[in-house]
């Protein structure tokens, strides 16, 4: 019975929190509001957007509150909302359609501007940025799963992904996606392919019936909670 009560308090609080973003998400701006009518149209459009989010998630929550109200198997349910937040968290090796991006170098002859070690964390970042916007559900570039946490960074003139050095080109990003033509044909007019040609590299998209993602492997920084024992 305590494991229920406990179980029923952690999925209210969630709900609880996010109705509250909700509400917040509506709040007047502290101050004078300078954006243009497309920027305006665009900035409603993000806050739809994130409100469909939110729904969502508010849904998915209340069927689990729902499943734990009308089953003694508590223990079972919670597996299954474990499982899969593992699998949305990048917790477990995924396959399914995709791409699979390869970037390289791209010389001309008119080029001198030394020789390229490697993909700039900014583009990376860009890159990245621009596949998700796109609908990319999974990301991972060569080894390394693209999750909530990972730190894409420069040091000593070389980038880093969630604290390990990238590697040589060629430099291989898997992608899993529910329309891997459409990401496809979006990302070969996109900007960061442009900017990949601006610094001397080229990046080629390749839709796939079918890639593999590894997991993340690292432990996720658990950041402003703390585990609180039971009163007995």
């Amino acid at each position: 019975m305590k494991n229920r009560m406990l179980v029923f308090a952690c999925v209210t609080t969630v709900i609880g929190f996010m109705v509250a973003v909700q509400f917040q998400s509506l709040s007047e701006p502290s101050s004078r509001d300078t954006r243009n009518m497309g920027e305006l149209r665009q900035a409603l459009m993000t806050e739809k957007e994130r409100q469909q989010e939110l729904n969502q998630e508010l849904d998915r929550h209340l069927e689990i509150l729902y499943q734990l109200e009308q089953t003694e198997d508590v223990e079972g349910v919670m597996a299954e909302v474990m499982e899969e937040l593992e699998h949305q968290a990048g917790l477990t090796e995924v396959s399914g359609p995709g791409l699979l991006i390869e970037v390289n170098i791209f010389f001309d002859e008119n080029y001198s501007g030394g020789a390229i070690q490697t993909v700039p964390a900014y583009l990376l970042r860009l890159l990245i940025n621009e596949l998700n916007i796109q609908g990319a559900q999974h990301i991972a570039i060569g080894n390394e799963r693209i999750v909530s946490t990972t730190a894409i960074r420069e040091a000593n003139g070389r980038t880093l992904v969630n604290g390990n050095w990238l590697s040589y080109f060629p430099i291989e990003i898997k992608v899993i996606a529910d329309d891997p033509e459409l990401i496809h044909h979006a990302m070969m007019s996109s900007q960061s392919n442009e900017l990949f040609i601006y610094e001397n590299m080229r990046f080629s998209s390749t839709p796939m019936d079918e890639v593999t993602l590894p997991a993340y492997e690292k432990n996720y920084r658990v950041r402003f909670m703390e585990p609180v024992q039971e009163e007995s």
